[in-house]
């Protein structure tokens, strides 16, 4: 009985076993701070042998930027020995035998209590433990984030953003293969943006249908992280045939969203099974949304720098044509001056040459306002418009022009009168149609449709604000066709300057912009109805005229013969385009007074208030401008016609408009013109005098 009681080994070879088989690292540490024992788990912990540990300064597993410090502690601590037990400090790190470092929990035993001069270290390793090992993970992973923040912040090339962030991703997450998707701008595809550890089936410029079966298609469908977790038993769509063969079995997917529309995915894959948790998908997200905000500055940056060009352009094109205008005022009017003078009226030859000579003038006014499309910048000239009349014209050249698979309507029962530039306004259901056909590629049906508003929706009516409830209403002109429509992303943005659906070389993004601009300019508002597979409608609401207001505003443009001795205030600071401007003027039996500047023709009125017309240039050189002195000539003569001419004026684009919706706006003639259009200007600046507004 006293057999089974009694220890198979002594005090000695007891303490011994325990020593060498506790769990954790246990160092029996001198007064000096040598080691004299060390266990097993020590051994593997810092990966000494016990006989390199035995003898080993206790300094030299302490790191040696905290050397120091540790050693201070330690002289401290042998003049007041006492335990301290494991936990009680969370932030302590052991040097390893190859120069690693090991987070660690220590607990110190000293034995000066049992007459013994030494201290027991119990070491724990901390690193396995689950919180830890997260913590860990989590810094690392954050580690990463802020390293691709920085190359972010630092860089404006996105292309370099999209080489890095997916060779980030896998060396972070120590995976085979990283990738990022695109979308395209028409919505149909994505594009491999960039990628690393990449198969020759999946290079960068790579193409993947957006369809719900392909990986990016449904990520774009479900616009949440998708997680696959084995990809052998992955049943939601079908993955490559690549990602087996190479041993890929899990893969991790975030969506790269801007502004909350999904642009594309950033993925990873790996050839170990349940390979990603809720920290990676935390990362990859910080990832993607660096990534996706980093995208959007490049290209507002871009947007910015384009339209800082396209308004430098804009400028310099609007300040050519306007001096150019100038110049083709002089010219044609001469020209049209010499064609009726007697010396010549009989030579054929002169007047063949006078011809050739007016076609190429013609030209050059054509080319001018070519440039000004090209800058958005014309000038607008609102009129009123038979919208019927308009879109029956339009459809009979389209019917002509377009595919033939495309069948056009119209439905305009009847008379529909706005007030806009008309030229502006059939380009610009030109410019819908066009874009129209573009959306039917295979042929269908494209509408357009014309009535008054006798109520305008809520949104619009917003939009117009204090001018929806104007007196003679608007006037709602749909442009509707059967295409592919539009999805919400797309619509959100279809107005938005640079943004296009098209390929690369096929659209400038300008499109529905400069509708939206044209629009607007009109005192109007636009609506876009669409959805894919349903097609697309674009609604114009512009002011409307009353039918009366335009027959007798189409009367006065159709009489071209003035009251005989009609009294002009002719205002004009280039000499020689005053000069032709009177010749046309008297040649019209108009008794004119010719100024230089607004100022003298103001101060003249002094003397002489019986003008019934002013006829003015818009930008006078630096004195005051067209507009102004319109105004203040009408305050003075209330009766006086007026009428604006202009070459093109940036002035004008700065908030002064000659829009017939306005009681006191001018009428404004375009420069270039010839004697019948100054006749026809003249005939409904004096007919506006009397039609009430």
């Amino acid at each position: 009985m006293s057999d089974l009681t009694t220890p198979p080994v002594g005090p000695p070879e007891l303490y011994r076993s325990l020593f060498a088989a506790y769990p954790d690292a246990l160092l029996l540490v001198g007064a000096d701070g040598t080691i004299v024992l060390a266990n097993p788990a020590a051994s593997r912990l810092l990966g000494y042998s016990i006989e390199e540990l035995t003898g080993l300064p206790v300094d030299a597993l302490v790191p040696d930027a905290i050397r120091p410090r540790h050693a201070a502690y330690r002289g401290a601590y042998a003049l007041h020995p006492r335990p301290r037990a494991m936990g009680t400090q969370m932030e302590l790190v052991a040097k390893c035998r190859d120069g690693s470092e090991v987070m660690v929990e220590i607990a110190l035993s000293p034995l000066q209590d049992e007459g013994l001069p030494y201290v027991v270290a119990a070491v724990r390793g901390i690193e396995a433990y689950p919180r830890v090992k997260q913590a860990l993970q989590r810094a690392h992973y954050s580690e990463f984030v802020a390293q691709m923040g920085r190359l972010a912040v630092d860089t404006r090339d996105p292309q370099l953003l999209l080489r890095e962030v997916p060779r980030v991703a896998a060396e972070a997450l120590q995976v085979e293969v990283a990738v990022v998707y695109l979308l395209e701008p028409n919505g149909l595809e994505f594009r491999v943006a960039g990628g690393f550890g990449l198969g020759d089936d999946e290079a960068v410029g790579h193409k993947v249908a957006n369809r719900p079966e392909t990986k990016p298609g449904f990520m774009l469908s479900q616009a949440t992280s998708q997680l696959v977790v084995d990809a052998r038993h992955e049943r939601r769509f079908p993955l490559p045939p690549g990602w087996l063969a190479r041993g890929i079995v899990s893969a991790l997917a975030v969506p790269l969203s801007d502004r909350g529309q999904t642009i594309g995915v950033l993925g990873v894959r790996s050839r170990q099974a349940k390979r990603f948790d809720d920290d990676e998908v935390r990362f990859l997200q910080s990832l993607s949304s660096l990534l996706a905000t980093s995208l959007q500055r490049s290209q507002t940056e871009e947007a910015l720098k384009h339209a800082q060009r396209m308004e430098s352009v804009g400028q310099l094109t609007g300040g050519i044509a306007h001096d150019f205008n100038n110049l083709l005022t002089v010219i044609q009017g001469n020209l049209h001056l010499l064609e009726e003078h007697p010396a010549i009226n009989g030579d054929d030859k002169a007047q063949q040459m006078l011809a050739s000579a007016a076609r190429a003038s013609r030209r050059g006014a054509e080319l001018t306002g070519k440039l000004l499309a090209f800058s958005r910048r014309q000038v607008l000239s609102p009129s009123h418009v038979d919208v019927a009349a308009l879109l029956e014209s339009l459809a009979d050249m389209l019917r002509r022009t377009l595919d033939q698979r495309i069948r056009i309507e119209v439905e305009a029962s009847s008379p529909v009168v706005c007030i806009a530039d008309p030229g502006q306004l059939e380009s610009t259901l030109l410019n819908l149609a066009i874009n129209s056909r573009d959306a039917m590629p295979e042929g269908g049906v494209l509408s357009f449709a014309c009535r008054p508003c006798h109520g305008l929706p809520a949104d619009v009516a917003a939009e117009l604000g204090a001018a929806a409830g104007r007196r003679d209403g608007y006037v709602a002109i749909a442009v509707t066709d059967t295409g592919r429509g539009m999805s919400e992303a797309v619509r959100e943005h279809a107005f938005e300057p640079f943004f296009t659906t098209k390929e690369l070389g096929r659209g400038t993004g300008l499109g529905l912009s400069t509708v939206y601009g044209f629009v607007k300019q009109s005192r109007g508002a636009v609506q876009l109805q669409s959805a894919p597979g349903a097609g697309t409608t674009v609604t114009l609401v512009l002011p409307r005229h009353h039918e009366a207001h335009a027959a007798s505003a189409q009367a006065a443009s159709a009489r071209t013969a003035l009251p005989a001795g009609l009294k002009v205030l002719l205002v004009e600071d280039e000499a020689e385009v005053r000069s032709v401007v009177g010749h046309f003027l008297r040649a019209l039996g108009c008794v004119v007074t010719e100024f230089g500047t607004a100022e003298e023709a103001l101060a003249s009125l002094a003397h002489a208030c019986d003008h019934e017309l002013l006829l003015s240039d818009i930008a006078l050189g630096q004195g005051m401008r067209g507009t102004e002195l319109a105004r203040r000539v009408r305050e003075r003569l209330p009766g006086i016609g007026t009428l604006l001419m202009s070459g093109y004026s940036v002035e004008l684009l700065h908030g002064e408009t000659t829009d017939p919706a306005d009681p006191a706006a001018p009428e404004l003639l375009p420069k270039p013109f010839d004697r019948a259009a100054l006749a026809q200007a003249i005939a409904r600046a004096l007919a506006a005098r009397s039609v009430p507004r």
